[in-house]
Parts: structure tokens; sequence; C-alpha cells
């Protein structure tokens, strides 16, 4: 493969595939928690102008967005707040839309991420997530959440995390299997082109076989084994996150 001359700041599909045909490593900024416009639309454009692409909406705890999927009862969270989506986040996701960043469900209650999702006129995703049908945590996303990702075009980017793959999963527990168990659900749910590989090796993310990005090797394996070819593994390590920014 190409050698790697560095790390570069992409802001669009197409300077990320130039990025990779250079043999860079890439960096697309993003904004995860929409905590951080401090309840004022406007400072989308500013975040915008420095870089950022996608914003998260919510992060742990509920938010002037919208509802958490993982409510913070310590600092006194009901279960729900705002139902899904406040008004402040309608006037995000519209304010994302005109301003060609994506809109990360990520996080979000299943309210809010099926508000999202029918209210965008660009294709949310969420940028790691598990499958609930296999590891039931409130971070992962049900049949009806994939349902939706499948018919809007979305895309659903499953995470390294091991807690999200297996219940009480732990870094020494979890396997490569594991995580393509996640994925080859989603994908026969919903299908190839709705499906991403993703890690959170900062918040949490890696197991056995794939603890930082020098083991990915181990997950296209795994996926080759599985029958996928290069075509779908290439769609699922970037090109259906890539499509979506290009509609964004």
């Amino acid at each position: 493969g190409a050698t790697n001359q560095g790390a570069r700041v992409c802001l669009s599909a197409d300077e990320i595939e130039q990025a990779h045909r250079d043999g860079v490593t890439i960096v697309m900024p993003c904004v995860e928690n929409g905590q951080a416009l401090g309840g004022d639309v406007a400072y989308l454009k500013p975040l915008y102008d420095l870089g950022a692409r996608y914003l998260t909406l919510t992060h742990f705890g509920h938010n002037a967005l919208g509802d958490s999927s993982n409510p913070r009862k310590e600092l006194g969270d009901p279960e729900q707040e705002h139902g899904g989506l406040s008004a402040l986040g309608r006037a995000v996701v519209a304010e994302l839309n005109r301003l060609g960043m994506l809109v990360d469900i990520a996080h979000t209650s299943k309210n809010t991420m099926m508000q999202a999702a029918q209210l965008s006129r660009t294709p949310v995703l969420s940028t790691h997530s598990c499958i609930k049908a296999i590891c039931d945590n409130a971070r992962n996303l049900d049949d009806e959440q994939l349902d939706m990702l499948g018919k809007i075009g979305g895309v659903v980017q499953v995470t390294a995390v091991p807690g999200f793959l297996k219940a009480g999963g732990k870094a020494d527990q979890v396997t490569i299997a594991d995580y393509c168990d996640h994925v080859d659900y989603a994908v026969k749910r919903i299908g190839i082109e709705h499906v991403g590989i993703s890690s959170d090796f900062d918040g949490g993310g890696g197991f056995v076989g794939w603890k930082d990005a020098s083991e990915c090797g181990n997950v296209t394996a795994e996926l080759l084994n599985r029958g996928y070819g290069a075509r779908e593994i290439g769609l699922l390590w970037g090109g259906n996150f890539l499509r979506l920014l290009r509609l964004a």
C-alpha cells in the first residue's frame, strides 16, 4: 500500500479520495454533541467555516436539541425531555441541510432519530452504533430504526465498542467475529449500501484483534472469509459515508 505521509484535513469527498490516492491519513472535522451550539442555531455556520462536516445531535444526556439514548440521571434527566427533537433541534436539522453538513444520529433516542430521519433532506447516518437485535444496549439501533435508514438511504456505521457488541462485553472477550455479526445483520436487513465500519478508538472502542488502526486488515480478512467482495468492502470502509457526504 501507499506510505503514510502524515495527516491532511479534508472537507469534501473529493479531497478525501485525493488524500487516499496520495497515501495520506485523512482527518474530517466534526462536532460530537449539539450542546456545543449553546442553544443557538447561528453557531452552526462558524463551526462549518472551521471545517466541521457533520454534527452528532446529542451525546450522553439530553440537550437543548433533543433526547439522548442515555439520559443522565445524575444530572436530573427524565426518561424523555422533548419526546424526540425540540423546536431548536428541528431548526438545527434544517440548518445542517442548508450548510451541507451531515446529521449524525448516534447517541440519540429512538424518537429523536426517527424524527430527524423523516425531517432531514439529506439521509441521516449513525457514525457509531451497533445492532440492538444482537445486543440490547440503549445506544444500539433496533430493526425499525434500521428499516428507516434503509428507506431514506441512510447509513449505520457499526462501532467497535465491546459493550455495544455483546452484553457485558469486555475488550479481552469480544472478537472480530462478534463485530462482523453486527455488520452481517445490518447488511442482510437493509442492504450493503446502508452499512459502514467505525472504530471509536478514542471513545472505548477496540477489542482483541482490532485494538488500533494497524489491525484494520483483520476486519477486512473476516469480511472476505464471509464472502464480501472488493466492492462491498469498499462501501463498508467509507464508500457509503462518501456517498452521503456528496449528497449533503
